[in-house]
């Protein structure tokens, strides 16, 4: 999806044009990788407009950077402040925000610790990320997620979607919506860059972190409303084949939301349409973050915007 522009960028503590958010071709990020983001949407709402779970987003930065030796020269306070800032200054909503902190120009050679850490936060606006309501057709990717003892999962860092791009660019070259991969012992880990869900007998199944799963701030927020909802949760290692017998499946993520999976492998997902948990879920997490419903659980920032239609 193209990247619609906005006017400004905020980095290292004050806004810039968009057009002047620059890095040095040599800069270490570029060669290696050295880079942890997040990404965060702020939904409209009746009279406003809400950043979605933006304190949870922010400390995940926070803590990706710690394990990645990377010292954040900004606070939790302060990052959360340039998420706001960023996002009124540019008035868009909705919106798709994107912080990312990296080893900026400095010096060369795979070690990192000499490299300065830059900080940037912009917003644009962005739709949805897998287009229609008919449901995803995916596959099971023959990419494996990183084993556990290579790359750390709970860290959000660029490098590792160079895994998500095979797994992803396998799926559509095949004609599926989205790759389903398994980790290095063969078990259900998650897709390309979305959490897992499975339903079967009326219980939510779904992959603990140690299945080489990312800790998604929209998966935690569908098992709170699960267990609010008095729907059984069990996070457990799944096989494979739990794909093609479940009742109902779906994706979690800030950019897939909450989407259910018509398919797996050429196999329907019960008759293809959202089933009832999965549509209770889906309406749940919607009415909150559209206004609709109380945000009981303090998820939302609000900002102040200008409102533009939906893209």
């Amino acid at each position: 999806m193209p990247i619609e522009t906005t006017k400004n960028i905020w980095h290292n503590g004050q806004l810039i044009p968009w057009e002047k958010a620059n890095i040095h071709v040599m800069s270490h990020v570029v060669h290696y990788g050295s880079s942890v983001f997040e990404g965060i949407r702020c939904y409209t709402q009746p009279g406003g407009a809400g950043i979605f779970r933006l304190n949870e987003h922010m400390q995940r930065l926070i803590h990706s950077a710690k394990i990645y030796r990377m010292p954040l020269p900004y606070s939790l306070e302060q990052l959360n402040a340039a998420v706001i800032d960023v996002v009124e200054a540019n008035g868009v909503a909705p919106c798709y925000v994107r912080p990312i902190a990296f080893r900026g120009y400095g010096e060369i050679g795979v070690n990192p610790l000499k490299s300065p850490v830059e900080v940037y936060v912009a917003n644009f606006p962005w739709g949805k990320y897998m287009p229609g309501n008919a449901g995803a057709d995916v596959c099971v990717s023959s990419w494996s997620r990183l084993a556990p003892n290579t790359m750390p999962s709970l860290a959000k860092a660029g490098a590792n979607y160079m895994n998500s791009q095979l797994i992803r660019m396998e799926a559509e070259v095949n004609g599926y919506a989205e790759g389903i991969a398994l980790d290095t012992n063969g078990y259900l880990s998650e897709g390309s860059g979305e959490n897992l869900f499975v339903i079967r007998g009326g219980t939510i199944y779904t992959a603990p972190l140690a299945n080489s799963v990312l800790n998604g701030i929209t998966r935690d927020s569908i098992l709170v409303l699960a267990r609010q909802m008095g729907i059984p949760v069990v996070e457990q290692a799944m096989p494979r084949e739990m794909l093609y017998i479940c009742d109902e499946a779906f994706f979690t993520g800030t950019a897939a939301e909450v989407t259910h999976l018509r398919s797996v492998d050429r196999i329907m997902v019960g008759d293809g349409t959202m089933g009832p948990i999965t549509t209770a879920l889906h309406k749940a997490f919607f009415n909150i973050v559209n206004g609709l419903a109380e945000d009981r659980y303090n998820w939302l920032t609000p900002v102040t915007v200008r409102e533009t239609a939906a893209v």
